[in-house]
């Protein structure tokens, strides 16, 4: 049963649309013309004509086999309501008037120019449903109050006046119809774009994240992996066992980077899943410090970090990283220092390397910057990097302690 309807609200459809709603478009009216409906509208309407033509018996002219031709055209005209509405919209309402001027029984032979001119509207084509609705009026005004006198059946009189106003009334009450439900479909339609685009925002986000992170992970670990294998290529024969270290190294640090790859991964196998391990944060500073000096760079940490969200908390520690990476690629000095400060509005990150750039092609994607902005701007923080005036190069980083995603 619909969560909807047991706490007493309306059903799903009746703000998105009935599961029908998508299909009076441009292309569906060149795919399957309606036949069971237009089957039954006929048949209702010659069925309904017969039973007229009893009950009116003497005031208007017998139901004859140029009547039911005339009924059948008006409603099998509405075979192609969907793909030709304004010619159907005026065909139904002429065959109506040519039925009409021939005398014939008043029944539901109205109801084939309204469902053709409900249709007409509905595609968009107003002022053709208008028009014809307005042609079939003034036919039937023109011949129950003028064109009586030479048409059958012989003896007729002028048609009240009173009975014009109705027709009036009923032509209006219809076009009010069709015109609610018409926008009322143009309203499902613009919710249904809305949904599409917030779907393809979300799965863009998700997929620039899961880059980021991705590349966060592999720059990191290929770097001290390149690192700890240039040193086990040159102490290989001079000094095995730190050559073995090396070796060592670069094994835990592979290991570790394949099980945050599939934890990345894990989110696309199964989206909405909890990870199967927790999101790493500055608490794991230490072990990037650690894994920096098995890389040769020293550092430095200064200062402590508050409690943080989980988002922020990721966020400050991949910038981080990222940093100590790139002085790892980049720059010639084997000491960095990364401090932390806070007051009660953000968390400050500077990461500082005394230079110079080393000059050599490191490989890297170019991508590194980028991502660090890109995780501070979704938390509403800043991140400044650049050359420093005495010389290395700072990242300083501001992450708000109250992050956009808290908000």
């Amino acid at each position: 049963m619909d969560r909807e309807r047991v706490r007493g609200g309306p059903p799903q459809w009746w703000r998105h649309g009935p599961p029908w709603a998508g299909r009076w478009d441009d292309e569906e009216r060149h795919v399957h013309p309606p036949w069971l409906s237009t089957l039954l509208i006929t048949a209702f309407v010659l069925i309904g004509s017969h039973f007229a033509a009893h009950q009116q018996h003497g005031d208007r002219a017998p139901l004859d086999s140029f009547a039911r031709v005339l009924l059948v055209i008006a409603g099998g005209l509405l075979l192609w309501r969907k793909r030709y509405p304004v010619a159907v919209a005026f065909g139904t309402a002429a065959a109506t008037l040519v039925y009409l001027g021939g005398g014939y029984p008043y029944g539901p032979v109205f109801l084939t120019v309204a469902v053709a001119c409900f249709s007409a509207i509905l595609a968009g084509r107003r002022w053709a449903a208008w028009a014809a609705v307005g042609m079939l009026w003034a036919g039937h005004v023109l011949i129950g109050h003028w064109l009586y006198r030479w048409l059958p059946p012989s003896g007729d009189a002028a048609a009240p006046w009173g009975q014009e106003l109705v027709v009036a009334a009923w032509v209006v009450a219809l076009a009010a119809v069709a015109e609610l439900a018409r926008a009322r479909r143009e309203q499902w339609a613009r919710e249904r774009a809305e949904r599409a685009q917030a779907a393809k925002r979300r799965a863009d986000e998700e997929r620039l994240r899961i880059a980021r992170e991705l590349h966060d992970v592999l720059a990191h670990s290929i770097s001290v992996i390149n690192v700890q294998a240039g040193v086990g290529l040159a102490l290989l024969d001079s000094d095995p066992e730190q050559a073995r270290q090396a070796l060592t190294a670069i094994k835990a640090k592979s290991k570790e980077a394949l099980g945050e790859v599939r934890q990345v991964l894990d989110t696309l196998r199964a989206p909405g899943a909890a990870p199967r391990a927790p999101a790493p944060g500055l608490d794991r500073l230490p072990e990037l410090v650690e894994q920096a000096a098995s890389a040769g760079l020293t550092v430095d940490v200064e200062g402590t970090a508050p409690p943080l969200a989980p988002g922020a908390d990721l966020a400050a520690f991949r910038i981080v990283q990222e940093a100590l990476t790139n002085v790892v690629r980049h720059s010639q000095s084997r000491h960095a220092r990364v401090r932390l400060g806070h007051d009660g509005r953000a968390l400050r990150l500077r990461i500082d390397d005394d230079g110079p750039a080393s000059g050599a092609d490191a490989g890297g994607s170019g991508n590194g910057l980028a991502g660090m902005r890109e995780r501070a701007a979704a938390l509403g923080g800043t991140i400044e990097a650049g050359p420093r005036p005495d010389g290395g190069w700072r990242v300083l980083a501001e992450l708000p302690l109250k992050a956009q995603e808290d908000r």
